[in-house]
């Protein structure tokens, strides 16, 4: 699997090994850590642009399954260098495509993401057959994918399932990033500081625990999926259908982490959504449910990052 040193891919990794598969784990390490690797997995450090991948690829006899994780996930990244976006984001994924597609791969898991490609939606909670309006350049790039995936099922009969991700937080999330608010608030607590917020707080996400994302993995891995075509038959949303408003995030971990902190309210960013949730019910179908309550899931992340940090 590609990605599999970063926060969502070495859980899902960890599940393979788990299960008695043998996993090699393709990452670069740019933003994914040695430490968070399984042990039991094979590890190859390389970037999943370089033509070495394929030669990878043909020197292990092929994968039965590709999981793809790698990819570059920061919003305004892509507004500020959309090319380096892109040439991760789709020109990463094509050359997995084509190693995939060259060594008889069965299948490939592919992670978009459930805000960024529906951008500013009317239905609510957002189902899958949803309209695509990205309005990010990193948007784009998760849309586009799909669309490759797509076509290269019509054009080469390579499987997929793309699983459409709401906000995913649990242990081993980077407080550092921008997508990680929950391990941002956590590390903000432990630091005594301020939890800044920004705009009313009155924003809402759909906010899924990381094991949960693991056994959306581990289902659509093996599931019989259909035999569909279009954009959205093999796109599955993957959050919990509630929303939770930022305000209410940050006082839920404070109950979490038994502490009280400021709040610092700062400028809306340009451009966020107001709020964001998925409709779950395709992955229900098929047997999945999302079964850690937020409170739950956030305790279990604040002890993992106190116990981790410093």
């Amino acid at each position: 699997m590609t990605g599999g040193a970063g926060f969502i891919g070495s859980h899902v990794a960890e599940a393979y090994v788990a299960r008695g598969w043998s996993v090699t784990i393709v990452d670069n390490l740019s933003s994914g850590r040695r430490e968070n690797l399984p042990k039991g997995a094979d590890f190859v450090e390389l970037d999943i642009r370089n033509g070495g991948l394929r030669d990878l690829f043909r020197e292990r006899g092929g994968f039965e399954l590709v999981n793809h994780h790698a990819a570059q996930i920061d919003v305004r990244v892509s507004v500020e260098r959309p090319r380096i976006d892109a040439d991760i984001n789709i020109g990463g994924l094509l050359n997995v495509l084509e190693a995939a597609r060259e060594s008889g791969t069965r299948r490939v898991v592919f992670v978009s993401s459930g805000g960024v490609v529906y951008g500013d939606a009317r239905d609510r909670p957002i189902p899958e057959t949803a309209p695509k309006r990205p309005e990010s350049p990193y948007g784009v790039s998760k849309l586009v994918g799909e669309l490759y995936l797509r076509c290269f099922r019509l054009l080469h009969g390579l499987d997929y399932a793309a699983l459409r991700y709401s906000n995913v937080y649990g242990p081993r999330q980077d407080p550092h990033g921008e997508a990680g608010v929950v391990a941002i608030f956590s590390s903000q607590l432990l630091k005594g500081e301020p939890i800044k917020i920004f705009g009313s707080g009155e924003q809402t996400r759909d906010y899924v625990f990381v094991e949960d994302v693991v056994s959306a993995n581990m289902l659509v891995s093996e599931a019989e999926l259909g035999d569909g075509c279009e954009l959205d038959d093999r796109a599955f949303n993957v959050g919990t259908s509630r929303e939770t408003s930022v305000n209410e995030l940050a006082r839920k971990l404070m109950e979490a982490a038994g502490r009280e902190a400021v709040i610092e309210r700062a400028a809306a960013r340009a451009g966020e959504l107001e709020w964001s949730c998925l409709a779950c019910d395709k992955l229900k179908k098929l047997g999945w449910e999302a079964a850690v309550d937020i409170s739950e899931g956030l305790a279990r992340t604040y002890q993992w990052i106190a116990e981790t940090s410093g």
